[in-house]
């Protein structure tokens, strides 16, 4: 028997249909950002917003959905759920695998939920990958989940600028044990515990209580709470540990170096860190999507991007796709995969 491999069967998504504008983002700044550097700096033409019923939990299970859709996999055929949605979601202490499971009628799975921020889908690849190898018993894994983080933002608040672009939506993968095509390669992760409570939701959690007089605040507290720190400790160390990753996904790729890769689906950030990382990794414009249309929707972002480039034909087959991803806590990711093989697009 040869070498056990993984593949991604297929991919799901599930976006609200709701929207906000660069323009309605820079009036809620106070005037602060005008609609152009929303669009120019930020890299904003209009976000995803959740509905009223596009609960983090929900909108998971409505990509796994989609995925299940897309690929014709019974959902009894899951074993493992690896939940990549948000913790918040429409009931604290509850655990969205487990909602998901019951939701899509994955009645043989197991559970369970992991939070790395916006590197989480990365993580969970990697982390899929070796259960499906470690265990003979295992041989298809569900990653899902939603995230609508935006709710928290305060756009009176200038410090956060970085994340006026967070917005709403659900991402499903489903990797399967020697599929022989769509291979998950290698992948490293890095992270920087100096930056755990450099930024956060302030109020609402065991520090900093909700009282009576501090509720409406505490659900518009997501902020940079050390900003001195954050910004110049990532600022030392942040690019020279997501480029690390990068290359190290690549080596673990069977020996691959940066002119290998073929498409880079990146999260979404401002508009030159985006052309700075192409230029400094040889990329042209062609080689990955900006999410300018869509926003920053966490870890869903690198399953966007994939699914948007093979719609548009920017990923082919052999195509080398690197996904990479950065989070608050502080986490840089990147995973590998080589796209390709027979009926690959999915």
């Amino acid at each position: 028997m040869g070498e056990t491999n993984v593949g991604i069967l297929g991919y799901g998504l599930y976006f609200p249909g709701k929207h906000i504008t660069a323009a309605e983002i820079a009036e809620a700044t106070k005037g602060v950002w005008t609609e152009s550097a929303v669009i120019n700096k930020l890299g904003i033409v209009q976000k995803t917003v959740p509905g009223p019923e596009d609960g983090t939990q929900e909108m998971g299970a409505k990509a796994a959905l989609d995925a299940l859709k897309r690929t014709g996999l019974d959902p009894k055929e899951i074993d493992v759920i690896i939940c990549v949605g948000e913790e918040w979601k429409e009931y604290p202490l509850t655990t969205s695998a487990m909602y998901i499971q019951d939701r899509i009628g994955a009645v043989n799975a197991w559970g369970i939920d992991v939070a790395n921020r916006c590197c989480t889908t990365c993580s969970a690849i990697k982390m899929a990958k070796d259960i499906l190898i470690a265990d003979d018993e295992i041989n298809t894994v569900l990653i899902a989940g939603g995230y609508r983080n935006g709710d928290f933002v305060d756009y009176a608040d200038k410090a956060m600028s970085m994340m006026y672009n967070l917005a709403a939506g659900g991402g499903a993968l489903i990797l399967q044990k020697n599929l022989g095509r769509n291979l998950v390669l290698g992948s490293h992760i890095m992270a920087d515990g100096s930056f755990a409570r450099d930024a956060g939701v302030e109020i609402g959690g065991i520090a900093k209580p909700f009282t009576p007089d501090n509720i409406e605040e505490g659900y518009k507290s997501l902020r940079i709470m050390n900003p001195e720190h954050m910004k110049s400790g990532l600022n030392a160390v942040s690019i020279k540990n997501w480029y690390h990753c990068i290359d190290e996904s690549l080596r673990k790729s069977g020996g691959l170096t940066r002119k290998d890769i073929g498409y880079l689906a990146i999260l979404h950030f401002k508009r030159s860190q985006h052309v700075t990382m192409l230029a400094e990794l040889g990329l042209a414009p062609e080689q990955t999507i900006y999410l300018e249309d869509y926003g920053h929707v966490g870890q869903v972002d690198q399953i966007l991007s994939l699914s948007l480039g093979l719609e548009q034909g920017k990923i082919k087959d052999g195509t080398v796709v690197t996904m990479i991803a950065a989070g608050i806590g502080y986490v840089w990711a990147s995973t590998c995969v080589r796209w390709g093989g027979e009926n690959a697009d999915v």
